[in-house]
């Protein structure tokens, strides 16, 4: 029997697992629930617990006078690769592709809050280690009203709405494989954003380092970022799938642009690793994301541009993917996606595309899940080489607490 039947049916295996569960509910929610206590009577009694958990929350303490709190929680993502490499060596792994500890909350007012979420497994890894991933999220939050909030600190740019996305409410194992080549990621810097209209509109500008995650280069120059999206028919939930089945349809439209420079090594990370040694870096996007009745459709294309600093010759790359997804139950969801990446325009035969099917089961929402995805890597390699076709077999496990 072919390692390539045995990888497709444990994946198939693990898909079609079915589990139900309740979860578990306090008496006040059951009250607010038959309608015994109001709205303003349910925020009164559940504020006031000192120590609290909720499903994918975490554990939350509050100071008695309620200036302080503090939230405790983590995500562990266990994953399988089966890779069939087409003229290469198979490869079969399994792997922490996620171990991260978060703690969040409020100090002084409601307004002036925190984050830092640290990945215990990349911290595990070597001091040596160039990708800097241990720290994620680290930074001091300030809103001033809704439409205007200031973070100091580490966090994602908002640019590129694949990547502003949290990869913990994917339909797919994982992202595009192309999105960290267009995209700056985690980057040390001062943020401002907030929500305009009641939501209708939202916005974001940023002055970072440009150096990637938890870097910061000796450099004379930064990085500036800008994105703005409507939601014209009211605010959506940004994760992929349409858990919440929408009754009406919701969807959201975006642009944005990021500039850079970067230095011969500069940044370690998968952009830096495309870009370093170029200057004057010219990033676009656009996005949209649809969802009703359970069906969710997002697509986007991503551009970027630069000079080398050696010989002045440009560099243009392009990126587009589509996907749509649909929740079957309210438990089970399906979803297809396509991507094509171009990492040079001026060299041909360098083609990159994917070809994916998912299937998932939330068994909590993104809180509790499995997924699984079955994809053809396709990639040029150049007029001399034939090209390659690697199907690649993945099974994901997520617990967030």
């Amino acid at each position: 029997m072919s390692k390539r039947f045995l990888a497709v049916g444990a994946i198939l295996a693990a898909a079609v697992l079915v589990a139900q569960g309740a979860q578990a509910k306090t008496l006040e929610d059951i009250l607010k629930e038959k309608g015994v206590i109001t709205e303003a009577d349910y925020k009164e009694v559940t504020k006031s617990k000192p120590l609290d958990y909720k499903i994918g929350k975490g554990f939350t303490v509050t100071s008695a006078d309620e200036k302080f709190q503090l939230n405790i929680g983590g995500r562990l993502v266990y994953r399988y690769t089966f890779l069939d490499k087409d003229g290469g060596q198979d490869t079969s792994k399994f792997d922490f592709a996620k171990a991260r500890l978060i703690a969040q909350g409020y100090a002084f007012t409601k307004d002036l809050s925190y984050r830092l979420e640290m990945d215990a497994r990349q911290l595990a890894q070597s001091k040596d280690d160039s990708t800097r991933g241990g720290l994620v999220d680290a930074y001091i939050n300030y809103k001033v009203m809704d439409e205007l909030q200031f973070l100091f600190g580490q966090t994602k740019v908002k640019y590129a709405y694949s990547m502003i996305q949290s990869d913990a409410t994917l339909m797919f194992v994982d992202r595009v494989p192309w999105i960290g080549r267009y995209a700056p990621g985690y980057e040390l810097g001062v943020f401002a954003y907030g929500k305009l209209f009641n939501g209708i509109m939202d916005y974001a500008i940023s002055g970072t380092n440009g150096d990637g995650q938890t870097n910061a280069g000796s450099t004379n120059h930064n990085a500036f970022a800008a994105r703005l999206a409507f939601s014209p028919l009211g605010t959506m939930a940004n994760d992929e799938p349409d858990l919440a089945i929408s009754k009406k349809p919701l969807f959201t439209i975006g642009a944005n642009y990021f500039y850079n420079n970067l230095a011969t090594g500069e940044n370690s990370s998968a952009y830096g690793t495309a870009w370093n040694g170029y200057k004057d870096l010219q990033n676009y996007g656009f996005d949209a994301h649809f969802k009703w009745m359970g069906i969710a459709i997002q697509g986007e294309a991503l551009y970027a541009q630069g000079d080398s600093y050696a010989t002045d010759a440009g560099k243009r790359a392009m990126a587009w993917y589509a996907q749509a997804g649909y929740m079957i139950t309210p438990k089970i969801g399906l979803a297809v996606r396509f991507s094509q990446q171009d990492p040079d325009r001026a060299v041909s035969g360098d083609m990159q595309s994917e070809q994916i099917g998912a299937i998932s089961y939330y068994f909590f929402g993104h809180n509790l899940k499995v997924q699984a995805d079955v994809a053809n890597v396709h990639q040029q390699n150049g007029a001399s080489k034939a090209p390659t076709d690697d199907m690649q077999y993945r099974l994901q496990a997520q617990l967030i607490f």
